[in-house]
């Protein structure tokens, strides 16, 4: 596992762990959908980066 892979995959989790807690504070759903798209593709550049 590289550096840059690592370093999405945390990122990703981070973001998804502010929409888990915006969620439970009743944030607006355009700025929860926002949150969950980054950290999906956060989430998914770092694991094809590390196939690839």
């Amino acid at each position: 596992m590289n550096g840059t892979s690592t370093l999405l995959i945390i990122i990703g989790l981070f973001l998804a762990g502010g929409v888990w807690s915006f969620v439970k504070q009743g944030m607006p759903k355009s700025l929860l959908a926002m949150l969950s798209v980054g950290a999906g593709v956060f989430l998914i550049a770092g694991v094809l980066n590390l196939t690839v």
